[in-house]
């Protein structure tokens, strides 16, 4: 039995302690927001926090969650620096096809939460390692550093 919080909420789960946490948030849990991009933790797609900081959920046993709290994409909508991110990629218009986007935010979030301004290199150490086949990665960017911006006005 694997117990944790995501997005707030405790759940109880009976599954095999290697089941990658993507699928268990998909498949079991119905939680379609985060993406399955290569399965190997190089695309980012997958991007979730685990007691605030970035995974890739794709490679990540389950059991390593066990009595740990998870935030999902989906929880960005009710958190003020998610909810700011959120705007600043309407505003900057990043997203394309959007298929990389869930984690994009998750990678932008935990950096603005750990570095509320963060310079160019901070950006770049950051969000490596989240690929965006459709190259809008200047367009995140500016987001980046809109949200921070948007953080410091409205927070």
């Amino acid at each position: 039995m694997i117990s944790l919080t995501i997005n707030g909420t405790p759940h109880q789960l009976t599954v095999p302690e290697d089941t990658p946490i993507l699928w268990v948030l998909r498949d079991t849990l119905k939680m379609t927001g985060t993406r399955f991009g290569c399965g190997m933790a190089l695309c980012g797609a997958c991007t979730v926090h685990m007691d605030g900081q970035s995974i890739r959920s794709c490679s990540t046993p389950i059991s390593f969650a066990n009595g740990k709290h998870l935030t999902t994409i989906e929880a960005m909508a009710n958190d003020t620096v998610g909810r700011h991110v959120q705007d600043a990629w309407m505003d900057e218009a990043v997203a394309q096809c959007g298929y990389c986007q869930s984690g994009q935010i998750m990678s932008a979030v935990a950096l603005l939460k750990s570095n509320p301004n963060p310079t160019e290199a901070d950006i770049s150490n950051a969000m490596n390692g989240n690929i965006c086949r459709c190259g809008t990665y200047t367009r995140i960017r500016k987001a980046i550093h809109r949200a921070a911006l948007y953080k410091e006005v409205k927070a």
